[in-house]
């Protein structure tokens, strides 16, 4: 017994979506809450793996006392020259800890209620250069631009 059944049916190709841009890195956040998907992508996600760095407050890390910044501990602390070396380190180091960044030209400064850090990221896999300013404010935390 013989069926043409299956000889009658054809499907049609798919048409493959091809992004013009490969994203090399995949992620998610849920931070910010008027986002319509929690994924990031690339330098977004890079970014965002910096902030995190951040907001952790070095010795807070379980299992890892070296993660994290110094700055939450020296808010309420008289900015002495000293101090903004030990700042420009930190910094640096937690940005250099992530391979796709390297930290140029960071300048700390104090402002009314906090501390206030400017540097210019580079961000290898894609050979771009963007300024970023960074918040430490006693009254309201983290604040990034």
């Amino acid at each position: 017994m013989s069926s043409t059944l299956y000889d009658k049916i054809t499907l049609a190709a798919v048409p493959k979506k091809i992004d013009p841009v490969p994203q090399a890195y995949k992620g998610f956040s849920t931070i910010n809450p008027n986002s319509q998907s929690y994924s990031l992508y690339d330098l977004e996600l890079i970014k965002q793996d910096l902030l995190n760095q951040f907001h952790v407050r070095r010795g807070e890390r379980l299992m890892n006392p070296t993660f994290g910044t110094i700055i939450w501990d020296l808010l309420f602390e008289p900015m002495t020259e000293q101090l903004k070396e030990q700042i420009v380190s930190n910094v640096n180091e937690i940005i250099n800890y992530d391979p796709r960044l390297v930290a140029q030209n960071v300048v700390v400064t104090t402002y009314q209620s906090g501390i206030q850090i400017e540097c210019t990221l580079k961000y290898l896999p894609y050979n771009i250069q963007q300024s970023m300013q960074i918040r430490f404010d006693q009254a309201n935390g983290l604040l990034a631009t």
